[in-house]
């Protein structure tokens, strides 16, 4: 096989595995990645798949990722490199429907879009995600109610880092209020970050489920998000996160980008 023809193949395998998603037995794990229902691939399977995803002999090709049961769980869309992965959304939700599989994954080796039918629509992706981040999507129900009803106030955060702070003489004399915070490095939110996460939980109480902060540089979008961030957990509407934000370090004093998972 040509490497130019393999290129495709073997970045959305690499990352397959990277997830933990198998072609083939492991021991005594059975492999988890089919062709369509009930199918096993096969080596030759896989060589005879190349750069062109879309037209093998056997016709249209997706990966079926299982779960534990080896039930559908996920549709994997793949297209070639010089193809937009979007450009198979319509015939993976037609599929996905189909085999009543909520999760959809459309990948042409270098960009990656996850969908859950159920929330929205294609987000990008850096990394495939595995069968028990799925397994735990699967069984998350959002509790609106409990988002919209957590009290937010300027110390939300603060109080998280260092319980019971306001009972520090330094902070209750206002003419050290200021230095003790800053020197403790505890932000507080401004009345205009306050504001955007109640209107979040006003939202929220109108059983919406989607958000979108658009603030200007220097708003002060690092201490809502990480405020957003303990009230998704506290109300018990998300278990972990993985997304790219931007953190505050107390005690460096510096701003660094990270992943939160």
């Amino acid at each position: 096989m040509a490497k130019k023809e393999a290129t495709a193949r073997i970045k959305i395998n690499k990352l397959l595995e990277e997830a933990g998603w198998r072609f083939f037995d492991d021991g005594n794990r059975q492999g988890n990645i089919q062709l369509e229902p009930n199918v096993k691939i096969t080596g030759s399977d896989i060589d005879a798949f190349g750069q062109d995803f879309e037209t093998t002999k056997n016709g249209f090709v997706d990966f079926l990722l299982l779960d534990e049961n080896n039930f559908p769980l996920v549709v994997l869309e793949a297209k070639k490199e010089e193809k937009n992965p979007l450009d198979g959304k319509e015939q993976a939700r037609r599929y996905a429907k189909s085999l009543n599989v909520r999760f959809v994954i459309l990948s042409n080796g270098n960009l990656h879009y996850f969908w859950d039918l159920e929330r929205g629509n294609p987000e990008i992706i850096t990394e495939l995600p595995t069968q028990e981040s799925l397994k735990h999507r699967r069984k998350f129900t959002p509790d609106n109610k409990r988002l919209a009803d957590e009290t937010v106030l300027e110390d939300y955060i603060a109080v998280t880092q260092k319980p019971g702070f306001k009972d520090d003489p330094k902070y209750q004399n206002e003419e050290t209020r200021n230095k003790y915070l800053f020197d403790e490095g505890l932000p507080i939110l401004r009345p205009y970050q306050v504001k955007a996460i109640h209107a979040l939980q006003a939202w929220a109480k109108e059983d919406k489920d989607r958000f979108l902060f658009e603030m200007a540089t220097g708003t002060g979008k690092t201490l809502i998000s990480a405020a957003v961030i303990k009230l998704f957990l506290r109300t018990g509407n998300a278990k972990r996160y993985c997304s790219s934000l931007t953190a505050w370090n107390s005690k460096t004093r510096h701003i660094r980008t990270l992943s939160v998972i």
